[in-house]
């Protein structure tokens, strides 16, 4: 039996989506809110919490464009917790804090919002001032010192030692992103809408061996919301609340090149089954982080639907992961076809999944639990999804 102040996902919305959307980010964070509200059968008076990763970053505002206090002042909010932060184990993080205030007694609900305007900074770039440091120092330098200035080259480094180690393939690897290219196409939402062929693939150039461009995700400009509420709310929600049964995370130690240190996917994964009743055979679908395909690979394997090291076999021929397999994967396309939304995408489809209001993606039978999750490398968090 439910606490009252067990969480549950009540609302879930989404600004458009796009690789360019001319609206202003605060524009497109009001938009996923009402739509989010509206899903909830909530106000905006009923709003008493506020939260959101990584915050407004005024050295980086295409990736962090609004903070809480310009969504406060917006909308007139009057809240009792709210909080923004960066330092935090992975973008599922302000949904974490979000349930932590439920549970608190703090909030009763929370507006969570993840925004991203990675595509209007390139088409207006003198919205987006950054203040550019003239050196590089923290957890970072130990990576931008190799000129390893994106994250497809560290994610390349993990994979090129998982294809010698065990003999995972590109071929294998390629099912991840023709899975999502194949259900984007059915997505309208998504970015890319075109399916794609082994051969597509294979004869698509290489940004960081043994990643080409269609393992990596793109830049998107998009707002995703989920309300986070007390269990004792649902006789007064519109829609079907989503319970959240466990979230986790766990860190492998610290930032490195070297690769001593197992990614953090892995002890996340293990911790999440410690702290749930559910076990690997419960679960009905997932929602598995793509911003490179690899990092799906790994979630994969920590998770348990596999051994590690036989991730690329599990993936061979691509029936597993596909929408009538026996574990449906990024049923919208994921980050690779659906834009990059850092995760809150696959929540948001969860949900509407587990309802059974995803529409044109839809997966054809019952779906009762799903796991989620966010990151890749040094960051790491993931959540069990649950319609009682």
């Amino acid at each position: 039996m439910s606490d009252k102040n067990d969480p549950v996902i009540s609302g879930v919305g989404q600004s458009a989506v796009g690789r360019y959307v001319d609206r202003l980010p605060l524009l497109m964070t009001i938009d996923a809110i009402k739509e989010a509200l509206d899903n909830a059968g909530l106000t905006v008076a009923d709003i008493d919490g506020l939260a959101t990763w990584p915050g407004r970053m005024e050295t980086s505002l295409d990736m962090g464009p609004v903070g809480c206090d310009e969504v406060i002042n917006a909308l007139g909010l009057n809240v009792r917790w709210y909080n923004g932060a960066y330092e935090t184990p992975a973008q599922y993080s302000a949904i974490a804090e979000a349930v932590a205030a439920v549970r608190s007694g703090w909030a009763r609900h929370v507006v969570v919002f993840r925004t991203l305007c990675q595509g209007a900074v390139r088409h207006r770039p003198q919205d987006f001032p950054s203040v550019h440091p003239k050196r590089m120092s923290g957890v970072m330098a130990a990576m931008m010192s190799y000129h390893a200035y994106s994250a497809a080259n560290w994610v390349a480094q993990f994979a090129s030692r998982h294809f010698h180690e065990y003999g995972t393939t590109r071929e294998q690897l390629a099912q991840i992103a023709i899975n999502a290219r194949r259900n984007g196409a059915i997505n309208p939402k998504a970015v890319f809408r075109e399916a794609i062929t082994m051969d597509d693939y294979m004869s698509a150039r290489m940004i960081s061996s043994p990643l080409c461009l269609y393992d990596c995700d793109t830049m998107t400009d998009a707002s995703t919301v989920i309300i986070v509420s007390a269990a004792d709310t649902a006789k007064d929600l519109k829609s079907i609340p989503i319970r959240i049964d466990t979230m986790a995370c766990a860190l492998p130690g610290r930032y490195t090149w070297d690769q001593d240190v197992e990614p953090a996917c892995y002890p996340t994964a293990r911790r999440l089954w410690e702290l749930s009743d559910y076990t690997v055979d419960d679960v009905d679908m997932g929602q598995l982080y793509d911003g490179f395909s690899f990092l799906t690979l790994q979630w994969i394997e920590a998770l348990g639907f596999c051994p590690v090291g036989e991730g690329g076999r599990y993936l061979e021929g691509g029936h597993r992961i596909s929408r009538d397999g026996e574990f449906p994967i990024n049923t919208n396309g994921g980050q690779i076809a659906a834009g990059r939304t850092h995760a809150f995408g696959y929540v948001r489809e969860a949900v509407r999944q587990l309802r059974g209001e995803a529409e044109e993606t839809q997966v054809n039978r019952e779906m009762k639990v799903a796991v989620s999750g966010a990151g890749g490398g040094p960051l790491s968090m993931a959540m069990l999804l649950v319609r009682d």
